[in-house]
């Protein structure tokens, strides 16, 4: 792959990176994990107004990360690849170690405090 196009690659990446690193839009991916979902399940599920749930999902949609479709009157979202419920799976992970580890790290350095401040 070419300089430029590699950089092409990690720009795109970026954007769906800024596109993920909203907790609505988080939410959202995590119930269209379950199957395709009318906009009025999503409304009632995530308690929030329809503009701003529709707003997450253009950009969503935007991004490639969600497809639509209409049936009558009711949009349906699903995942556009099973693989973006994978990736978020794997940052949260990640995440979750990082807590742990830090976690572990100040009750350590607490534990030391104490101990120096017995003597």
């Amino acid at each position: 792959m070419r300089l430029e196009e590699e950089m092409e690659v990690f720009e795109l990446q970026a954007e769906v990176c800024l596109a993920l690193g909203n907790p609505r839009r988080l939410q959202i991916l995590g119930l269209l994990k379950e199957g395709e979902r009318s906009v009025a399940q999503m409304l009632e599920r995530m308690g929030i107004n329809k503009a701003n749930l529709s707003q997450h999902l253009a950009v969503l949609r935007q991004k490639g990360l969600v497809i639509s479709r209409r049936e009558g009157g009711a949009v349906y979202y699903r995942l556009a690849s099973p693989r973006i419920t994978e990736a978020c799976s794997i940052m949260r992970e990640v995440l979750l170690e990082t807590l742990r580890s830090r976690e572990r790290i100040s009750r350590s350095m607490l534990e030391g405090m104490g101990t120096v401040g017995e003597g």
